[in-house]
């Protein structure tokens, strides 16, 4: 008789998680905000990490080996126009006070028009260091003649028409290009291996007291990061079955332990969308001028999606360091807290909030998100602060 209460009770209680499983399923599948509440990736994102930083002493300041006699070749870069004066000068002046005044690395400023005096006097009134400002070349920032202009306005006018952000702007095009392929090109970067992208109107909420460039250096690192995200679809339609014909033409570039894991959920045969959001970038100018991304841009561009849709310079950047790094020479930086309007990065891993004295709530951290990809990178990567 105890037998069969027990198998009656195990039978309704079987019945009401089946029916809670299928409400969750429902809700999750008709209610976008709640499936990203109650998400797998949402709720193991607030376990916290237990990992320490994996920054060694001798990169923080002060310490006589780093800050007397080590630099890298490097420099911090901002794309900037005339009219991004007020917002670059935050963004310069955050970063000189939470890094750079300790460092003194030169900082270049490039523009596809001549900067103004008012621009040159303000951001050189907060740098510590050298700065220069360039212009970019007319071949390296237009759309180049031989794109077929009525194939680029259909699909700028079908982007306006879906509603796309950026979807009919051609100048967008020309900076994800430009960035893509064509920075590290410039005469003013010729003499750096590294670079540290800045964009206007960025924020950095940490006290950044160790060198990210000597750190990538004697680690044998080439690309880093702060966020990872999903990219919109139908701004890059068919850029991963090009990314395939490259590969299948260029196989000795692709890594034997590569980041394919990361990329793609099905080892290969699709996208999933993940890219490191390149707005914070700090990597080699050497790997994007090797002969394996050299080649890999040319076909890229030579495909014309830059402009017949609207691929980006992050996932071009992430696609090309994911398939050509090995997986250990990219970076996560959990010690860097930083914001692109709407999203932030704030430290998580064991000391690392506490050490970089952060105003950030780790919290709403973007990582936590379930549009991050963290998941996706720490699936390949252990966690590295």
């Amino acid at each position: 008789m105890s037998t069969l209460r027990m198998n009656t009770t195990t039978r309704y209680v079987l019945l009401v998680f089946i029916v809670i499983i299928g409400l969750h399923s429902i809700l999750s599948f008709t209610h976008e905000e709640y499936g990203r509440a109650t998400s797998l990736k949402r709720i193991t994102g607030q376990i916290p990490w237990s990992s320490t930083s994996s920054i060694p002493e001798q990169y923080y300041h002060p310490n006589p080996a780093v800050n007397a006699t080590r630099r890298a070749n490097a420099t911090i870069l901002m794309l900037a126009r005339n009219s991004d004066t007020d917002n670059a000068v935050r963004s310069v002046r955050e970063l000189e006070d939470k890094f750079n005044k300790n460092f003194q690395y030169p900082w270049v400023f490039l523009n596809e028009e001549p900067f103004s005096e008012e621009f040159k006097r303000r951001v050189s009134n907060v740098i510590s260091g050298p700065v220069e400002f360039g212009l970019i070349p007319h071949d390296h920032w237009f759309q180049p003649d031989w794109i077929d202009e009525a194939k680029a306005t259909a699909g700028r006018e079908k982007m306006v028409q879906d509603r796309i952000i950026y979807g009919g702007s051609v100048s967008y095009r020309n900076m994800c290009r430009f960035n893509s392929g064509f920075f590290y090109r410039h005469s003013l970067l010729q003499k750096y291996k590294w670079y540290w992208r800045v964009e206007p109107d960025v924020h950095f909420h940490c006290d950044i007291e160790f060198d990210p460039f000597l750190y990538m250096e004697d680690n044998d690192k080439v690309y880093s990061f702060t966020i990872t995200m999903y990219e919109y679809y139908a701004t890059i339609p068919t850029l991963w079955d090009t990314v395939k014909k490259f590969t299948d033409m260029y196989p000795q570039f692709v890594s034997s332990d590569n980041s394919m894991g990361y990329l793609s959920d099905n080892g290969g045969e699709t996208y999933n969308l993940c890219h490191f959001w390149s707005n914070f970038e700090i990597a080699s100018m050497d790997f994007w001028r090797s002969e394996a991304y050299t080649k890999f841009f040319n076909f890229l561009d030579e495909a014309g999606g830059f402009y017949y849709e609207r691929w980006g310079d992050a996932p071009v950047h992430s696609i090309g360091a994911g398939l050509f790094a090995r997986k250990d020479q990219i970076h996560f930086w959990d010690n860097i807290g930083y914001e692109h309007n709407p999203y932030t990065h704030c430290p998580r891993g064991s000391g690392n909030w506490e050490k970089g004295k952060c105003a950030c709530d780790p919290k709403r951290s973007f990582d936590f998100d379930g549009y991050s990809c963290m998941r996706q990178w720490e699936r390949i990567s252990p966690f590295q602060g």
